[in-house]
């Protein structure tokens, strides 16, 4: 990594690939280059195994669109050398070719979600400063779900509903079958590699790689808040596929490893607190999932989001331990 930061400080373009990178392994928190390098490999092995190479492309214009956005807009130089501004610009790139079919309309409104993410950020910063929380992904949601309402609006965006909503028109649940071996591990590696809206059995090691290079805890509270929200969405009776797709699952990974590892110092009580957020976030990404299907929208992170912000509110409970020690 020494050799690493000399080449950036003496290469321009070398430090705004560095800067790309740790935007990457900011999605999990993870200022880290190679860990944002693991986590691009695995977005790249996830959209090339589902033959969807136009989502990979979609997340690289969105990294790179939002970054050169924080630089126009003379963003703080800690927080853009930590890739703070480049990872939801990545999501959105990520999102939008995923529920939209691919065209030069498309890739422009991905740059512009990617540079208005960046405003978000800055905007929303402003706001929960005062609460003592973060903007998480919450402005990778609000410009991504605006531009896939736009769709049912504008002819160049395909005019057609995102082909999520067809997933949750049935919300009867299926049998729950916790005890299928495969399906309960490919749940708990789908829940991971959904932080970045790939189902992959690989990417979700490779994810896992990553932040273990980078923190272990961090790996480890991902696996165990997968293995949570898994556990807890199949005893609730949620739908096994759903479960099985991680698509019940990647909020409570991130929540998991926001309150365990990132805004709270790591310990017994934090972990149960962190475990306590991560239940209640799979039933958030239910409510969220059946509130949002009639307008054909995906809840994205938006549960992450808001328990994570709840969970992070009355956070001196968990500074002090009642008798004065924190």
């Amino acid at each position: 990594m020494q050799t690493w930061e000399r080449g950036c400080a003496g290469s321009a373009l070398l430090r705004f690939i560095d800067i790309l990178l740790r935007g990457t392994g900011q999605v999990m928190f993870q200022n880290h280059p190679l860990t944002g390098l693991l986590f691009l490999a695995a977005i790249a092995w996830g959209a090339l195994a589902a033959d969807a190479g136009a989502v990979l492309f979609g997340g690289l214009l969105g990294l790179v669109a939002a970054t050169l956005t924080a630089l126009w807009l003379r963003v703080d130089a800690a927080g853009l050398s930590a890739g703070l501004y480049g990872y939801n610009g990545l999501l959105v790139g990520l999102a939008l070719p995923t529920f939209l079919a691919p065209s030069p309309m498309l890739w422009a409104c991905v740059a512009l979600g990617a540079a208005v993410s960046v405003v978000a950020l800055l905007g929303t910063a402003n706001v929960t400063r005062g609460w003592g929380v973060s903007a998480l992904t919450f402005p990778f949601v609000l410009t991504t779900w605006l531009l896939l309402l736009a769709a049912y609006a504008f002819a160049g965006l395909g005019g057609e509903p995102p082909p999520f909503a067809g997933e949750l028109e049935a919300l009867e649940p299926a049998a729950s079958n916790p005890l299928d071996l495969a399906a309960f591990v490919g749940g708990v590696l789908h829940s991971i590699s959904q932080v970045f809206l790939k189902g992959n059995t690989v990417s979700a090691l490779l994810f896992l790689a990553g932040l273990a290079l980078s923190s272990r805890a961090a790996a480890l509270f991902a696996v165990g808040g997968a293995l949570l929200a898994v556990t807890s969405a199949h005893l609730l009776g949620a739908e096994s596929e759903l479960v099985s797709a991680g698509l019940l699952g990647f909020s409570p990974v991130l929540t998991a490893v926001a309150l365990g590892t990132v805004f709270y110092r790591p310990g017994w009580r934090v972990a149960a607190y962190a475990a306590l957020g991560t239940v209640f976030t799979v039933v958030a990404q239910a409510a969220m999932n059946v509130a949002f299907a009639p307008l054909g929208l995906p809840a994205l992170t938006a549960p992450f989001v808001l328990c994570t912000w709840l969970f992070l509110l009355p956070q001196q409970h968990l500074q002090d331990d009642g008798n004065g020690r924190r």
